[in-house]
């Protein structure tokens, strides 16, 4: 098992993020429209992954703002929230693990690591796996699958909140849950 290292941030929660809405992340909204003059609509994706990036997912408020930002009805915004797998609605926990589902991975295990994370993290079977984010009882742990981490040479991969992880057997998954326990 190699890893890449990359320092965590967690991500503020609250039942309203768009009065928690920082000048900086303001700014680089504010520069994202401007590559999109004929239509704001097409910031729409650049602003939810500046938004989710900031506070980890995309709560109801930000759904809103976004919308209004871009003047837009919120449903358009949720529409692409509910699509792609990426973006969540749902805060993530203490530590996130995603495990790339792309052809590489998935021929080298992935599906099966998937399932061997679960379990060791407690994540039962009947939690929604496509835009919930399932998560463990103890709240700690967080497992999604991803597409394509860019590390096909050295399937299956996972990423383990911004450490990647390749080359995964079934032996570090015990490492990987006690070292973030």
């Amino acid at each position: 098992m190699t890893s890449t290292s990359s320092t965590s941030a967690a991500a503020p929660t609250g039942s309203n993020q768009a009065s928690q809405l920082p000048p900086s992340l303001l700014e680089k909204i504010e520069e994202a429209i401007t590559h999109y003059p004929v239509s704001k609509r097409s910031a729409a994706l650049p602003l939810m992954h500046l938004w989710q990036n900031h506070f980890g997912f995309i709560d109801e408020s930000g759904i809103e703002w976004i919308a209004a930002k871009l003047e837009l009805q919120p449903i358009a915004i949720l529409e692409i929230v509910t699509f792609y797998p990426w973006f969540r609605q749902t805060a993530p926990r203490k530590t996130i693990i995603r495990v790339c589902r792309t052809l590489s991975c998935a021929m080298a295990g992935s599906y099966e690591l998937h399932d061997q994370l679960c379990k060791a993290t407690g994540i039962g079977s009947e939690q929604e796996h496509n835009h919930g984010l399932p998560t463990s009882p103890d709240g700690k742990f967080s497992v999604e699958f991803v597409e394509c981490l860019a590390s096909c040479g050295t399937a299956p991969v996972c990423m383990v909140n911004n450490d990647l992880v390749e080359k995964v057997t079934s032996a570090d998954i015990e490492t990987i849950v006690a070292q973030h326990s």
